[in-house]
């Protein structure tokens, strides 16, 4: 067997598929931190709400998360130990192909020193060189002598690297073995971690269905404050449309003006006069967007669906849409309810317009104008800002109030003109 051939092939052994799942490899550890960085927040969390208040919605909230992300830490760790045992298939498949090279390098190098020992005696070698028809042919057969002592040489050292590398091979066997096993106890340990998570959670479910009936008062609160809430938001936006229909039929009316004075006149010099002409917005699909300025704004809040930042720091309480509750209470959600620190500091999603500030209740809501867009954020302690201010993305405009459960809250709406739309669906993950 040549040496380069050779050569190829332990290298080829050798390496594998090392570079196709390092990377992947490295992206489950990576993931894995960020998992478990995100449970020792939410774990925090749960402990300040443990302090403050009683079993309620918002703590489980909080477990569910928990159980999630825990869930995913066992499903992390089981892609781990795909890998591994892809490793050990790859580690033994390459041993037992280099068991198989290393046995015919030996069958080769014994057949070429038993031929060595049977021609041993010097005369044999010399006969063999003086047998020669010519000169040229001697020198050949010489050059053949040196170049078959040479072979030789080079097998002993190819068996040599075969073993060193038959010992890597099998030494990386038997860590990936170790890995597997050290892997499978963390499973065993993440997996007890998840059984108490739900125990806990099941615990939590039992009170809280000892409260049904104070859900159920909850609840029932939430919609007569939707409903509030749903008739100021109709309100604001006809407004929003009327005035809107308005400023589009002055500038209509406008524009058919300067038409009519566009003409050309002759005076009695007959020169011709041409009124200077104000440009128009052109016709846009919604009435609210009545400027470029509105067009601009409205197709950049588009652009960003998925990527908007969150109006508060901290955890989904209740998601948009249906939401099912311990004892069977159900609610429909209109909004995303957002649990946070009570007095935590309320930001503006995307760049608008103030349209409306309000109060409902003892809490007060901030109505933004994104184009042909709203988001709507209530449940607010305070506000800072006011009817007709223009905000900037991440602008702090109230705080967080408390919830009926002690807990802090903020609620976002967004609407497309008088359609309600998941906020979920446009905040980032």
């Amino acid at each position: 067997m040549p040496k380069t051939i050779l050569t190829a092939i332990l290298f080829f052994l050798f390496t594998g598929f090392v570079f196709s799942q390092t990377g992947s490899k490295e992206q489950l550890q990576k993931q894995r931190e960020q998992l478990k960085n995100e449970i020792e927040q939410t774990e925090k969390i749960l402990n300040e709400t443990r302090k403050t208040t009683k079993e309620n919605l918002g703590q489980l909230s909080l477990l569910n998360r928990k159980l999630d992300l825990q869930d995913n830490v066992v499903q992390n760790i089981s892609g781990q130990i795909k890998f591994i045992d892809n490793d050990i298939f790859r580690s033994q498949k390459e041993v037992n192909k280099l068991s198989r090279v290393l046995d015919t390098l030996k069958q080769e190098y014994a057949k070429s020193m038993v031929y060595a020992y049977k021609n041993r005696n010097s005369y044999d070698f010399l006969n063999f060189i003086f047998s020669a028809s010519s000169f040229n042919d001697a020198i050949k057969r010489i050059t053949y002598l040196k170049s078959y002592r040479s072979y030789r040489e080079m097998q002993g050292e190819n068996i040599s690297r075969t073993q060193q590398l038959l010992h890597l091979k099998i030494n990386d066997l038997s860590g990936n073995k170790q890995q597997k096993n050290a892997a499978l106890v963390v499973q065993n340990q993440e997996m007890t971690e998840l059984e108490k998570q739900q125990a806990e959670k099941e615990s939590v479910v039992q009170k809280l269905k000892g409260r049904q009936k104070e859900l159920t008062a909850l609840v029932s609160n939430k919609r007569k404050q939707d409903a509030k809430l749903r008739g100021m938001i109709s309100t604001m936006i006809r407004r929003e449309i009327e005035n809107a229909r308005k400023k589009a039929e002055a500038d209509k009316a406008e524009n058919d003006r300067l038409a009519r004075l566009n003409k050309p006149k002759n005076d009695n010099n007959n020169v011709t006069t041409r009124p200077t002409v104000t440009k128009v917005p052109k016709h846009t699909e919604s009435v609210l967007v009545t400027s470029e300025a509105d067009r601009v704004l409205d197709a950049n809040f588009e652009r960003n669906r998925g990527s908007l930042p969150w109006p508060a720091n901290g955890f989904i309480l209740n998601h948009f849409g249906r939401n099912q509750y311990p004892g069977g209470v159900e609610y429909d959600n209109p909004q995303v309810n957002i649990g946070t620190q009570v007095g935590g500091t309320v930001k503006a999603i995307f760049d608008g317009e103030v349209t409306l500030v309000n109060y409902m209740d003892d809490k007060q809501i901030v109505f933004i104008k994104h184009g042909k867009y709203f988001s709507v954020y209530s449940n607010l302690s305070s506000a800072s800002v006011q009817r007709g201010q223009s905000i900037k993305t991440g602008q702090v405009i109230g705080k967080a109030a408390a919830n009926d459960d002690g807990q802090g809250e903020v609620d976002l709406m967004i609407m497309k003109e008088t359609n309600n739309v998941n906020p979920e669906l446009w905040l980032h993950k």
